[in-house]
């Protein structure tokens, strides 16, 4: 049996009759950018969100870095972020002149506050946690810490679209939220994609701005933007997806209780540590990741049994050769450089059946009997 780590195949065939139609009508019309199209998607997910406004982009990186210059972050200006996430939370701080400050993370894979809190400075600008594999971070604490300083709050939201608890979903907690829409995210456009969200219309009307080389109108510029717009086509695709956000979420949710059910009935708790599923949080599940102590020979044996399961991440950014001259990168990270030792995501997706499952975690429950 094949369980890849992802089947966006699948995915396709029950969406073709929705998307093609759409896709068709922008070539007909030769309208790729902007446009109304763009504009309802951009509505669409504002009300999704609960925010008063939300401005497409071309990746998730783009919208981390029109951020931080609706900040006006720039030289000098620090940036804390964790060290356990994807590079671009820092590349984009990089980009925007300033410095970035590595944080520890905590056991359940979330930036450590009090580790966070520690590192803040009078050149500190920005907090940027990583509602990371699609569990949102207690965000209170982090509104209490950002306002106590008088600091700005940015949200990578790029894995937890959907995820929300009681002080509502990612994308409308911080000063300003960036998601991605790469394939492989819970929504996923046919290319890349991004957006930018947040609480502030008047920041969110400079993003308009900025990301169309900062004009309104054509050859008249208010400032020096960037040509960072979400194509048509990829508004058009996301548009169809997120009418289906909140049931295929529910059903990643199922998939991870039942990994969970699995592994427990296997007798497997002494060799991995399961995800917790949090009460009174709607965790997206963007990965399932165990923990485990001899997690490379697993992955050998997952893959060997044609099972796409994955490490996120192997090599905090820290420990990254492009970073190693930065003063954050010479502390050590305990929880981060342990937990790229030890985490293995396996495949989780709404069309993952329960048969591949359970044969996923045959194969693992066989490889700690050997």
């Amino acid at each position: 049996m094949k369980v890849p780590q992802l089947d966006l195949r699948t995915q396709y065939q029950s969406l073709k009759n929705e998307i093609l139609p759409k896709i068709e009508e922008h070539f007909a019309n030769q309208s790729f950018i902007l446009g109304p199209t763009v504009d309802h998607f951009e509505k669409s997910m504002a009300e999704y969100l609960g925010v008063p406004d939300c401005v497409g982009l071309a990746s998730g990186s783009e919208a981390l870095r029109v951020a931080l210059a609706m900040f006006d972050v720039g030289p000098g200006d620090e940036v804390l972020l964790p060290s356990f996430t994807f590079f671009a939370t820092a590349g984009a701080v990089i980009h925007a002149g300033a410095t970035p400050v590595f944080v520890d993370v905590d056991e359940d894979f979330l930036m450590d506050i009090t580790d966070a809190a520690q590192l803040i400075t009078a050149k500190t600008r920005v907090i940027l946690p990583v509602h990371l594999y699609g569990r949102q971070l207690p965000w209170r604490a982090w509104r209490e810490l950002a306002d106590a300083h008088g600091l700005r709050l940015l949200e990578d939201a790029a894995q937890s679209v959907g995820s929300r608890d009681d002080m509502g979903r990612s994308g409308a907690l911080g000063d300003l939220a960036a998601f991605s829409f790469f394939p492989t995210k819970n929504l996923g456009g046919a290319g890349d994609g991004g957006l930018l969200s947040g609480l502030d219309p008047e920041l969110l009307a400079r993003a308009r701005l900025f990301r169309n080389h900062g004009a309104q109108q054509r050859y008249y510029h208010s400032e020096v933007g960037i040509n960072g717009r979400l194509d048509a086509l990829q508004a058009a695709v996301l548009q169809v997806k997120l009418g289906h956000i909140d049931e295929w979420n529910r059903q990643r949710r199922a998939r991870a209780a039942r990994y969970n059910q699995l592994i427990d009935e296997a007798g497997l708790a002494s060799h991995v540590t399961c995800p917790r599923l949090p009460r009174g949080e709607e965790h997206v599940f963007h990965q399932y990741t165990l923990r485990v102590g001899n997690r490379d020979p697993l992955l050998t044996r997952l893959h060997e049994n044609e099972i796409g399961a994955a490490i996120y991440y192997p090599v905090p950014l820290h420990r990254q050769e492009c970073f190693k001259e930065l003063p954050s990168a010479q502390r050590s990270l305990p929880v981060t450089e342990r937990l790229t030792e030890e985490v293995l995501s396996l495949p989780i997706y709404p069309e993952l059946t329960d048969e591949q499952q359970v044969f996923v975690v045959d194969v693992i429950r066989e490889f700690f009997a050997d």
